[in-house]
């Protein structure tokens, strides 16, 4: 019992923690399978149960430990320019971003979540043309700033990335090690905005362990099943997700 206490945070009961650990592990093992889509998964299964206060920064530290797995066995195709510029952008994106973020009312964050989840899974991502690296910047700018929000803006790096014409393993790598850096800066910002992260710790210890063992699992479990079924099947389930944090916020406005 006493190793149950230091996982689960007093604003947590036993299920609500069991959940969220599980969910780590599947959402990895999503991002393993397909690249991206485990990060906006965690963040909206997180806020149908978390207090939105602890909801962002937590998640931020989770995903360090996801991206960190990937980047550290992709390390050899990181092209560090890349980084470079977009870490410029990420510095200020988490300054100006936690600076707000930590304004927003309960409810608007939910709607947020709930609509950002619902524009990345059925929207289209924009286009950059021939964006040169130095886009790189407004990219970092731009996910960082928006995850201080949402929690997860990956999708704008890689829509910036996939316009670079890196290969695969160029394109996987460095999407985790930019992801990598928007969750180090955004964690930082919060602490320095004073979040406090040592009730969460246990939780977070175990999210990050069940999430490395959900990217072992992930190509074997996910990468047998048809694409195509998988990727509706992640549509409506993330529609789902997101309609109920809608619902959410209009329950808490009313």
């Amino acid at each position: 019992m006493d190793f149950l206490t230091t996982i689960i945070p007093e604003q947590l009961g036993f299920i609500a923690t069991c959940v969220l650990v599980v969910a780590s592990f599947f959402t990895s093992a999503l991002t393993a399978a397909v690249g991206l889509g485990g990060g906006i998964a965690l963040i909206a299964v997180m806020a149908t149960l978390m207090p939105t206060s602890a909801l962002v920064p937590v998640h931020g530290v989770v995903q360090i430990g996801s991206n960190g797995g990937r980047a550290l066995v992709q390390l050899k195709h990181v092209d560090w320019l890349i980084v470079a510029w977009f870490t410029a952008g990420a510095i200020f994106g988490a300054g100006i971003g936690g600076a707000i973020a930590v304004e927003l009312p309960s409810a608007a964050l939910r709607a947020g979540i709930g609509a950002f989840v619902l524009w990345v899974v059925w929207g289209r991502p924009p286009k950059f043309g021939k964006a040169q690296k130095r886009a790189m910047a407004a990219a970092g700018f731009a996910s960082t700033f928006l995850s201080m929000f949402f929690g997860a803006a990956g999708p704008i790096g890689g829509a910036v990335l996939s316009t670079l014409g890196l290969t695969r393993h160029g394109f996987v790598a460095n999407q985790a090690v930019t992801a990598l850096v928007m969750h180090v800066f955004k964690i930082i910002a919060f602490g320095a905005l004073g979040f406090a992260f040592a009730p969460w710790a246990g939780l977070i210890l175990a999210m990050i362990l069940s999430g490395f063992l959900g990217t072992l699992a992930g190509s074997k479990l996910l990468g047998k099943m048809n694409e195509a079924t998988f990727k509706t099947g992640f549509k409506w389930v993330m529609t789902a997700l997101a309609l109920n944090l809608l619902w959410q916020a209009v329950r808490g406005l009313i």
